[in-house]
């Protein structure tokens, strides 16, 4: 008999990728998903996607009998108009799934926190030993991580069994939003790249990441986190691999931090009140001042997470993006 999984977030990114990772290891699947949302990444897969959201009072009901829960469901944007509905979704949203879980006797939970709970070491690699002062992380999203991840260890302290992964940065196929580094890869390919500026960040095939939640399912210590990194690389050196993939060259300038972050301040402070759409968040920016690198070893000693070199997931990412459209002109 297959193990039983229930899935949030199968229609984002991760999400779509770990519904693939637990089909093709065997599992039976249920998705949650938004009334109205779009569900095109969850097109054709054998299972059931049911109407909910993070926040049902009878999320136990809909979760069911199972052997796992995998919540991978976030809300992502670097936009501080977004405060609210980031802690709704992402701290609200973990609580109650959490507690669902619980309440219907799910067996383990999986939950995607994210390298933005853990921060930043200045000048250096860091690991799932360090943890950055909640004051000190940049942006709501990343603070809203942070408290996120603080309900699912409260859990776990509880007795309820809970595992924590912590993704880098992931790339690769059906990136549909896209994240912020798969819209790196289309304003590149669309020739709207001229320079960068001097930051860097770790690299993982989103493939990879979605057979370490399996990986951590099935092998992962309660209440432990783990990262789930591939190769630290400066955003430069990643813009030249996109660039021998795709036969573009890369930029050849690098701009000061100030330069963005004043573009920035401009269409999210002046402009958005006006009506404009910001086109860069200023916390985005502002991340982009200090690399942020990370050490996988826990989860390839613990899990047996063995991340496969990015060009692979690099290639798939621009195929994707080609065949979906992303890079027509507009």
């Amino acid at each position: 008999m297959s193990r039983r999984a229930f899935l949030t977030g199968g229609t984002g990114f991760v999400g779509a990728n770990v519904a693939r990772a637990l089909l093709e290891d065997g599992w039976s699947v249920r998705a949650l998903a938004r009334p109205g949302s779009d569900r095109r990444n969850l097109d054709g897969l054998p299972f059931e996607v049911v109407d909910g959201d993070l926040n049902d009072p009878d999320l136990a009901a809909t979760i069911g009998p199972v052997d796992a829960v995998f919540h991978v469901a976030a809300h992502y944007s670097l936009y501080r108009a977004d405060y609210d509905a980031l802690v709704r979704s992402n701290v609200d949203g973990t609580r109650n799934v959490l507690a669902a879980a619980r309440a219907a006797g799910a067996g383990r939970t999986v939950y995607t926190s994210s390298v933005a709970a853990i921060g930043v070491r200045h000048g250096a690699v860091a690991d799932e030993t360090h943890q950055s002062p909640p004051g000190e992380l940049v942006g709501a999203y990343k603070r809203s991580k942070y408290h996120a991840e603080r309900e699912a260890v409260a859990a776990a302290a509880a007795g309820q069994d809970v595992v924590i992964v912590n993704p880098t940065t992931p790339v690769g196929p059906w990136d549909r939003k896209p994240t912020p580094t798969g819209e790196i890869f289309v304003r590149f390919m669309r020739g709207g790249m001229w320079a960068t500026v001097d930051t860097g960040l770790n690299i993982v095939d989103v493939e990879d990441v979605a057979r370490g939640h399996l990986l951590a399912y099935d092998k992962g210590r309660t209440g432990e986190r783990y990262i789930l990194g591939g190769e630290n690389l400066r955003l430069q050196s990643l813009l030249e691999r996109v660039g021998e993939a795709t036969g573009r060259k890369p930029p050849r300038f690098t701009v000061p931090i100030w330069l963005p972050l004043a573009v920035a301040w401009t269409e999210e402070r002046v402009l958005a009140r006006l009506g404009r759409t910001p086109t860069v968040p200023l916390d985005g920016v502002k991340m982009s001042g200090e690399s942020m690198y990370y050490d996988a070893s826990k989860a390839r000693h613990e899990l047996g997470f063995a991340p496969k070199p990015i060009d692979g997931a690099i290639r798939a990412a621009i195929r994707w993006f080609v065949d979906n459209g992303y890079t027509a002109a507009h």
